[in-house]
């Protein structure tokens, strides 16, 4: 007999017509027998700006929708949202600029169910338009994959995972406000997960894609986020040490944005190469900005 399951998925959006796409990578997904699908929309413009868009795809493509104004500009508004109105056995998040394959979800729940795991991770896979620089397009410098430390993935993102909501529930997990502009949101709510206990696992084969805008298809933005990315790792380090010992932190972080500049220097010749370097040393300088009590980078 086939255990009934429901799934919402969550999607944030903000002034995004793609989000129409994301509605409908959504109605194509190949479900499991028992597994039922609803999306929650949580619009995080100050007026409803997507209610028209979005109440018009899920009439299109038939999808249960529950759409919710959550108006603020500020991402973990929106992510809060989706928390409060999911009502599932899980809980998944998909980015308003992403397209779901159709085994997405189909391969959240395989992988969650096999490892018992309280969340699990999917791949991003960046899409590069024609005028990206072809460094960038070759480094593939915009894929999102998780990161293991000694085996486990200690901290996740929103952009594509699938979260057991009953483990959000027995944390009391909320995605903190003060960082719903500056970025480093779903690092903070997955590190917190696992610091509680919570256990997080990946699904290779739960694919989502996003075109990555002109905007971004720069070594610019990818120092800035970068730097971001130190930034909330920095802001974890200061939470574990104090005194002497965080000064040791900042000078392991100082030791590593040096070697991270010597790697630049060596790779001079080739734009992939010593862009990777300079991309990792600015996570370095983030997190000694970060440890020596400078002011966050709001990257959004």
């Amino acid at each position: 007999m086939t255990v009934a399951t429901q799934v919402d998925v969550g999607v944030c959006t903000y002034r995004r017509p793609g989000v129409a796409d994301t509605l409908a990578s959504l109605a194509r997904q190949s479900l499991p027998p028992g597994v039922s699908l609803r999306v929650v929309v949580a619009d995080n413009d100050i007026e409803p700006s997507a209610e028209v868009r979005v109440r018009a795809a899920a009439a299109a493509h038939g999808l249960d929708v529950a759409y919710v104004h959550a108006p603020a500009r500020n991402i973990c508004v929106a992510r809060n949202a989706c928390l409060d109105a999911a009502t599932g056995d899980w809980l998944a998040f998909l980015d308003d600029d992403e397209t779901a394959s159709p085994g997405w979800l189909a391969a959240l729940l395989d992988e969650a169910r096999r490892g018992d795991w309280d969340a699990v991770l999917g791949p991003v896979k960046a899409v590069y338009g024609a005028d990206a620089p072809g460094w960038l397009a070759a480094g593939d410098f915009h894929s999102t994959a998780p990161v293991e430390v000694a085996g486990r993935i200690l901290k996740g993102y929103a952009g594509n995972v699938l979260i057991r909501r009953s483990a959000i529930a027995a944390r009391g997990l909320r995605f903190d406000l003060a960082l719903g502009r500056q970025g480093g949101e779903d690092d903070d709510f997955f590190y917190r997960l696992t610091d509680a206990g919570g256990t997080i696992g990946f699904a290779p084969d739960a694919l989502a894609f996003e075109p990555v805008p002109p905007g971004r298809a720069s070594l610019g933005w990818l120092l800035k986020r970068g730097f971001r990315t130190g930034q909330t790792h920095g802001a974890r380090l200061m939470d574990r040490h104090r005194g002497a010992a965080r000064l040791a932190q900042i000078g392991v972080a100082g030791a590593k944005g040096g070697a991270c500049i010597a790697g630049a220097a060596a790779s001079a010749l080739s734009p992939r190469a010593r862009s990777r370097w300079l991309v990792r040393g600015s996570l370095h300088a983030g997190v000694v900005a970060r440890l020596a009590g400078l002011r966050e980078l709001q990257l959004y």
